[in-house]
């Protein structure tokens, strides 16, 4: 994310103004269809390419780079991306490769759901907490609330650890601080908890 945009309005920054910004929370959210596709689907849709599950993730997170590397090189922006991803990787592929990354690494129903819902519900809940005024304090709070929320509700749909909630609220909001610029908080907010995933999961098993 670039240095700059914590201190202007997203609408301001998007291609296609408000309209712009609608498309790109659309978009946000409908990446929380993607364990669906890939828990429901993902094996019939592997078999007709003629390839395994994680070659499939392998393929489209090769084909969204090299789609992303082409605009890159023609430095244009689309409609919903914010102006200054003319010049470096978007949101949109940076959270492609972080949910491909679940896939390819944490491919069970208990952690991918989790993982990909508080970055594709969590990310846009504090984006627009902040939008509106809120003080940093507050979107924390209520941030740290509401992806704990989706680690409960994980748990009683797909037996995630319940007590992962506790941790993971609070640290996935955590991972969408740093202010990168070359790395946008799409692929912090979900490889950050990832990798603290893989590190407890030796343990989730005695602990669950």
């Amino acid at each position: 994310m670039s240095d700059h945009v914590e201190l202007t309005n997203p609408v301001d920054l998007s291609v296609g103004g408000m309209n712009g910004h609608l498309f790109r929370r659309a978009i946000h959210l409908a990446m929380s269809a993607l364990p669906f596709i890939y828990f429901e689907w993902g094996e019939s849709i592997s078999e007709a390419l003629g390839t395994s599950e994680k070659q499939a993730v392998s393929l489209v997170i090769i084909a969204i780079l090299a789609v992303e590397a082409l605009r890159l090189k023609l430095g244009v922006t689309i409609f919903g991306q914010r102006e200054y991803e003319a010049k470096q990787v978007s949101a949109l592929a940076w959270g492609t490769f972080g949910i491909g990354m679940v896939f390819l690494l944490t491919p069970t129903e208990a952690y991918a759901w989790p993982l990909i819902l508080s970055l594709s519900l969590g990310d846009p809940f504090m984006g627009e907490l902040r939008r509106k005024g809120m003080e940093s304090k507050n979107v924390v709070i209520y941030s740290s609330i509401f992806i704990a929320a989706i680690w409960v509700a994980c748990w009683y749909w797909f037996a995630t650890p319940l007590w992962l909630a506790v941790i993971f609220g609070p640290l996935c909001v955590a991972s969408e601080w740093p202010r990168l610029r070359y790395i946008d908080d799409n692929a912090t907010m979900i490889l950050i908890p990832m990798a603290a995933l893989l590190i407890l999961e030796p343990f989730l098993k005695i602990m669950s």
